[in-house]
């Protein structure tokens, strides 16, 4: 299976909606994307919705911590919600959630953000 992106710009939040497979097949393509729209929009913060997402590996996680390090050179915030049990334990392990704050929907992260 692959890796589907959708990516939608509030203001200055970037609503990453991804669905499928996070792996080593997928995650360059992810990074590319994501790290252009950052720049090209002046981006300040992003909403990581993870709803659709039925795997993710280290790759998927090198990802989401690179873009973390991008929005906080800018100090921004990441924001991940609507996270499956699976995924949530991947964070856990990780310890990103250690700097990455979780919300159980999209509304409730952008009101965190302040863009609801």
């Amino acid at each position: 299976m692959s890796l589907n992106i959708e990516l939608e710009t509030k203001h200055d939040v970037l609503c990453i909606r991804l669905s499928g497979e996070l792996d080593h097949h997928t995650a360059d393509e992810l990074r590319d994307q994501v790290s252009a729209v950052i720049e090209k929009n002046k981006i300040r913060h992003i909403v990581l919705n993870l709803e659709q997402l039925t795997f993710m590996d280290s790759s998927g996680l090198g990802v989401i911590l690179g873009r973390y390090k991008q929005i906080k050179q800018v100090h921004g915030e990441m924001v991940v919600c609507a996270i499956s049990p699976s995924i949530q334990r991947l964070f856990d392990m990780s310890g990103l959630f250690k700097i990455v704050k979780m919300e159980p929907t999209e509304e409730f992260a952008l009101q965190r953000l302040g863009v609801a």
